[in-house]
């Protein structure tokens, strides 16, 4: 009798409480009411691209982070559903085993075509002047560069300023091909980007020369770099 007690009470403690989890970053899908550490991660890698400003992290998956996941699925045109699931945790640049496709990853196919369709697409507006708050290809600024560029390339919309474009991307050590380099120019903080072409280059939009293919180690832009960003497309 003592035996069955204690089972039940152990179902019903297991039922009434939401499941704590030590499963790898992306293995499982998370949704609204779970409690563990893959909750926290998520939230973490949230925050750091901008979308969970709630402050502190924590294991539970609350409001705060359901909205948090919403608005990035919406800027990543994915289902916003709050649930983060295969296709979210691809975006996320987490591929765990949640996914149920027993085809390899291409995620870096991907990536690698998609920065393709960004630099073959900024190339063609080489030698287009620069105009301050240009967004069209009779004039650009830097941020209107590149926003123009990856809405035509891959349909992304990136923030208008320098400074949120900074905020949203994903910090890398070494710019890869496709990668976005700033630079800080006449204010604190990012205040220039261009696309980095590989072998020291990027492609960007320059008050002095309009848009146009600079080496990195140029005497200028070496002293105002302040590092590189990857946007998830």
């Amino acid at each position: 009798m003592k035996k069955i007690v204690a089972t039940m009470t152990v179902a019903s403690a297991l039922f009434a409480s939401p499941i704590v989890s030590n499963a790898a970053l992306g293995d499982q899908t998370l949704r609204t009411g779970m409690k563990n550490n893959d909750v926290k991660e998520l939230q973490q890698v949230l925050k750091q691209k901008g979308y969970f400003k709630n402050g502190t992290t924590t294991t539970y998956f609350g409001s705060a982070t359901k909205q948090a996941v919403v608005n990035f699925q919406k800027a990543n045109r994915l289902a916003t559903d709050g649930v983060v699931g295969p296709a979210t945790w691809k975006a996320l640049g987490s591929s765990g085993s949640a996914s149920t496709s027993s085809k390899p990853s291409t995620s870096s196919t991907t990536t690698t075509s998609g920065a393709s369709k960004l630099i073959n697409t900024g190339k063609k507006y080489m030698g287009v002047k620069y105009v301050w708050g240009g967004t069209t290809p009779s004039g650009f600024d830097c941020s209107g560069f590149l926003d123009y560029v990856y809405k035509e390339a891959l349909g992304v919309k990136l923030p208008r300023t320098v400074a949120e474009i900074y905020k949203v991307g994903v910090s890398v050590k070494t710019p890869s091909v496709g990668d976005l380099v700033f630079f800080e120019t006449y204010k604190p903080g990012a205040s220039h980007a261009g696309i980095y072409l590989g072998n020291g280059k990027f492609l960007h939009s320059s008050s002095s020369k309009g848009v146009g293919i600079t080496e990195m180690s140029n005497s200028y832009w070496s002293q105002r770099y302040i590092g590189a960003k990857r946007i998830n497309y």
